[in-house]
This record gives C-alpha cells, sequence and structure tokens, in this order.
C-alpha cells in the first residue's frame, strides 16, 4: 500500500522563496514580466477576497458566541481580546526598539538604489473592485453578527454560515494552492531588481526577535496568572508543554484542543471550566498571531522608510484583534485575514502583503503553539474568577 506524501504549505513556500531567488538570478526579462502579470491579477483577487472573508468569518463567529452568550464568555472573550490587545503593543514597543539597529535608515531604498536591476512590471493589469471596503465589511460583520444573535430565525444564519463554507473552500482550493506561486513571483522580481539581498539578510535576525519575544509573552502571560490561581508560573508553563509542542507540529488550534484540554485540567484547573474555555480560546485567543504580524509588519514599513506611530499601531492592533478572529482553520488564515487593514491602515502594498505572507508562514508553527499555550493561563485566570479553586498542587506534580 502505497503512502502518499503530504507537502505542506511551508516547505511549499520555502522551496518557492529559493526557486524565486534562483530563477530570479538566471530569468531573462520577459519571463519576469510574466510572473509580475499574474501577480498583478493574484493581487487584484485578493483585495476582492478579504472583504468577504471578513463578513464570511467574523459575523457567523459572533453570532455563534452570541447563542450561548452568558457572563463566563463574556469574561473570557474579554481576558482573550485583551491580551492580544497586549501582545501586540508589546511587539510594536519592543520591536521599534530593537528593529532600527537592525535594519538601518532607508535600507530598503538603499538596496534598490545598488541593485542596478530592471524594472519588472506586468504586460497588463486586470482590475477587479472589491464589493466593499475593509472598514464597511467589518461594521456589516458586527450588524449581521450582533442582530443574528438575538433572532429566533435559522434561515439567514443557515445562508451566513453556508457563506463562511464558500469562503473556506475559496481560501482552501484557490488561494493556498497558488501562493507558492505569488511568492515564487515577489522573490524572483526583487532577484532582478537586486532586493532580495538585503531583504533576507534582516529578516533572519527579525526572526530570531520574534521567537524571543513568544518566549517573553507566554512567561508574562503565565505570571499574571500565577496572581489568581497561585501556581508557580514556570512549572505551569513546563506543563502545558506538549500542547506547545503538538501546536508546533499540527500548525492548528483546533487540532490541538484535545491535548491542550488535557493539560490545562493537569494544572488543576476544574474539567468544566477547561472545557469551555480552551475550545472557546483556540477560536478567538491569538496573542501569537498578533504579534508576529505586528512585528513583521513594523520591520517592513521601517525598510521603506514609511512613518508608524504608537497610535496607528494602537488603531491597528484594536481591529486586527477582531478581524483575525475565527481565522480560517488553515494555515496561514490569521494572515489572509488581516491583509485587508494592513492595506488600509498601514499603507501596504500587494508586494508588502506577499512578504507579509511568507514571513507569517515561516514562522507559522510558532504563532499557533504560542496561542494554544497562552490558553491555559486564560483558563487559570477565568476559573479563579468565578470561584472555581485551581489545585496548586497539580502543577508541580
Amino acid at each position: 500500500m502505497k503512502t502518499k506524501l503530504h507537502f505542506g504549505l511551508l516547505p511549499r513556500v520555502l522551496v518557492a522563496i529559493a526557486a524565486g531567488i534562483g530563477a530570479g538570478m538566471i530569468s531573462p526579462l520577459w519571463l519576469a514580466r510574466v510572473f509580475a502579470t499574474f501577480n498583478s491579477i493574484f493581487g487584484e483577487f485578493l483585495g476582492f477576497i478579504v472583504p468577504l472573508l471578513i463578513v464570511g468569518f467574523v459575523a457567523p463567529a459572533i453570532f455563534e458566541i452570541g447563542r450561548n452568550a452568558g457572563r463566563m464568555l463574556v469574561v473570557t472573550a474579554l481576558i482573550a481580546y485583551l491580551m492580544t490587545f497586549a501582545s501586540g503593543m508589546m511587539s510594536y514597543f519592543v520591536s521599534d526598539y530593537a528593529f532600527p539597529s537592525m535594519i538601518g535608515a532607508d535600507a530598503y531604498v538603499a538596496a534598490e538604489a545598488a541593485g542596478g536591476g530592471a524594472e519588472v512590471s506586468p504586460y497588463f493589469n486586470v482590475e477587479i473592485d472589491p464589493l466593499m471596503n475593509v472598514m464597511t465589511a467589518l461594521v456589516l460583520a458586527f450588524v449581521l453578527g450582533l442582530c443574528l444573535a438575538r433572532l429566533d430565525g435559522n434561515y439567514l444564519k443557515g445562508v451566513m454560515l453556508e457563506f463562511r463554507q464558500v469562503i473556506n473552500m475559496t481560501i482552501g482550493k484557490v488561494i493556498i494552492p497558488l501562493l507558492p506561486v505569488y511568492i515564487f513571483g515577489i522573490f524572483m522580481s526583487m532577484t532582478v531588481t537586486g532586493e532580495v539581498g538585503s531583504m533576507l539578510t534582516t529578516f533572519a535576525g527579525i526572526i530570531v526577535i520574534i521567537f524571543a519575544m513568544h518566549v517573553g509573552l507566554l512567561v508574562v502571560q503565565y505570571a499574571i496568572a500565577s496572581l489568581f490561581s497561585g501556581l508557580n508560573p514556570f512549572k505551569a508553563l513546563w506543563r502545558m508543554m506538549p500542547a506547545y509542542f503538538t501546536a508546533l507540529g499540527t500548525q492548528s488550534s483546533a487540532a490541538t484542543i484535545p491535548v491542550t484540554l488535557r493539560q490545562t485540567v493537569a494544572l488543576g484547573v476544574d474539567k468544566d471550566t477547561a472545557g469551555f474555555v480552551v475550545p472557546l480560546c483556540a477560536t478567538i485567543h491569538m496573542s501569537g498571531s498578533t504579534l508576529k504580524i505586528v512585528a513583521c509588519a513594523l520591520a517592513l514599513m521601517m525598510t521603506h522608510s514609511m512613518p508608524y506611530s504608537a497610535s496607528m499601531f494602537a488603531g491597528f492592533v484594536a481591529m486586527l484583534g477582531i478581524t483575525i478572529v475565527a481565522a480560517p482553520g488553515v494555515p496561514g488564515g490569521a494572515i489572509m485575514a488581516s491583509l485587508g487593514l494592513l492595506s488600509s491602515m498601514l499603507g501596504f502594498s500587494d508586494a508588502d502583503n506577499a512578504l507579509m505572507i511568507a514571513l507569517y508562514i515561516a514562522m507559522d508553527s510558532f504563532g499557533t503553539a504560542c496561542n494554544v499555550t497562552g490558553d491555559g493561563a486564560i483558563a487559570q485566570i477565568v476559573a479563579r474568577i468565578f470561584g472555581r479553586r485551581v489545585q496548586t498542587g497539580a502543577a508541580e506534580a
């Protein structure tokens, strides 16, 4: 019996980056322009699908939560959102301090000027106007989600759930398979124009900083949780390591739920609280993903010498924490859901968004692992708020 070889998204993206760089070194300009034309059309399609993605995922997530609305749900969602927001702002301030010395002023512009390569432009463009802008999509998603949560009828809810399946299918069957080609074209063009060397050198160091921030974030989350539960934060964090390493392998919060739930109970959190908090947070708690997106976005803005500020990123992170709720259950779902905000709030181009996708997917496992491990900290806090004592000896056992 033959075993089917599974070639995941991360290996495909890495191969696409390497192949794009290699092809760019030997490619004639006409071939680079062919891929630039594909990237132009694919970028337009991404711009079209992003508002629909927001409506298709955020609205059902809101009314599904609303069906079982209760005090514990509201408290859990609020804690998850605050942790997500705090992680994004922590990422901003650490990155703002650490990255300038690694990137340097006008690094991207200097590299582009030094490259001396030809401009790679598409042969033609196909404009695909989105049905609505990102903010309109967010408002519509909230109106639909909040109202449907209060209505007794199921017809429109069923339509929205099927629409979510349509968006999921579009992402899984069209966007994800074509992403490596898109990223190949981006790195091929960057190589032809002489930009890729400086970019890769810069972001190799940045990835190390982002991983260190993930570790620091988990320590802070468990230190805060220890104030509620009385558990030793380092022993509790060590207890959650099976969930962390499972998420590294699966790249999925949902697939890791059984392990996360088991380890959360092993911390001493009662089964009822853990059974409620862990599955919910697998959908709504995105601290690790937000940290990565903010750090990568700020790094790209620095390389382009784009203006930025703490207030700009505070608004971006506040919206991001909502937009990536219930992100598609595919690798890189959070970054796909954030593309609209990157363009509308930070001024990213299609090429910038492609680099964000490549950087995010390269670290996708670590962000997911950070998300699910943090769920154990949230469960401790929720259990204590609702008077359900955490067994302080469990983490040491």
